[in-house]
C-alpha cells in the first residue's frame, strides 16, 4: 500500500450531529428565556436548564469526533473500529460470504460511547452492502444477522479479506457508511457512524490472533484487537 495516507478532517463534533446539536441548543435557549420572562422566580428556569442541559451534554458527548492517529506500524494489525467493549471473541460460522468459520470479534457501543467508526485495517474496499432488518438489542447473538446492518468487505495488502459489519441496535435506527467500493482505506480514517446504542462485528481469518478478551473496553483506532498471520 506504500506510505500511509492520512485523510482525516479536523472536526471535533461529528457532522452527523451538527444540525441536531445546534437546533436543540437554540430551542433550549429560547425556552429558557421564555421561562425567565414568564415566572418571577428563577427556579423553573434553573430546573429546566439543569435537566435539558444535562441531556444536551450527553448528546454532545455522543457526537464527539476525536482526532486520532494510530502511532506505530499498522502492517497486519487490526484495530478497534469503535469505542465500546468486547462482547464476542469466538470462532463463528459466516455463511453470507465466506461459508466457513471465522474469528469473530464484536464491540458493543452504549449511548455513552463515541459512535464514529474507523477502518480496522489498511486495504481496499471490495464492496459495501446495506440490509434492512429487525432491531434486536445489539449485544444479542442474533443481532449480527437479523438486525439492520451494513457490510464492508476490505482486502488487506496481504490479500486477506476482512468483513466489518455495522449493526443497528434496539434504539439505533440509522447506519451511515462512508466506505466506497474500490477505494483504498486506511486505519485512522472514518468508516461510518451509527446513531445511539449499536455494535460492530469484525470477521477475520482463523489464522488471526485475538489480542482482546471479553468485556475489555476498546478505543476506536487505538486498541489492537487482533494480528493477522
Amino acid at each position: 500500500m506504500g506510505e500511509r495516507i492520512k485523510k482525516l478532517k479536523k472536526i471535533r463534533i461529528h457532522r452527523e450531529g451538527t444540525n441536531e446539536l445546534t437546533l436543540s441548543a437554540g430551542l433550549i435557549l429560547a425556552i429558557g428565556v421564555l421561562l425567565l420572562k414568564t415566572f418571577d422566580s428563577h427556579i423553573p428556569f434553573w430546573i429546566f436548564i439543569v435537566i435539558f442541559g444535562t441531556v444536551w451534554l450527553v448528546a454532545l458527548n455522543f457526537y464527539r469526533c476525536p482526532i486520532r492517529y494510530y502511532n506505530g506500524d499498522t502492517e497486519k494489525l487490526v484495530v478497534a473500529p469503535a469505542d465500546g467493549k468486547i462482547v464476542v471473541v469466538e470462532e463463528a460460522e459466516e455463511n453470507e460470504y465466506f461459508h466457513d468459520k471465522r474469528l469473530m470479534i464484536s464491540i458493543f457501543m452504549s449511548p455513552w460511547n463515541v459512535h464514529a467508526n474507523w477502518f480496522p485495517v489498511d486495504g481496499k474496499v471490495k464492496f459495501v452492502k446495506h440490509f434492512d432488518g429487525n432491531y434486536h438489542k445489539a449485544w444479542l447473538p442474533k443481532a449480527s444477522e437479523e438486525n439492520e446492518h451494513a457490510d464492508i468487505m476490505i482486502t488487506t495488502p496481504e490479500g486477506e479479506d476482512v468483513l466489518v459489519r455495522q449493526i443497528a441496535g434496539a434504539v439505533a435506527r440509522r447506519i451511515v457508511t462512508y466506505a466506497k467500493p474500490e477505494e483504498e482505506c486506511y486505519i485512522d480514517e472514518h468508516m461510518g457512524f451509527i446513531k445511539l446504542g449499536s455494535r460492530v462485528d469484525v470477521f477475520l481469518p482463523l489464522t488471526a490472533k485475538a489480542c482482546v478478551t471479553m468485556n475489555q473496553p476498546t478505543t476506536g483506532d487505538q486498541t489492537v484487537i487482533a494480528k493477522l498471520a
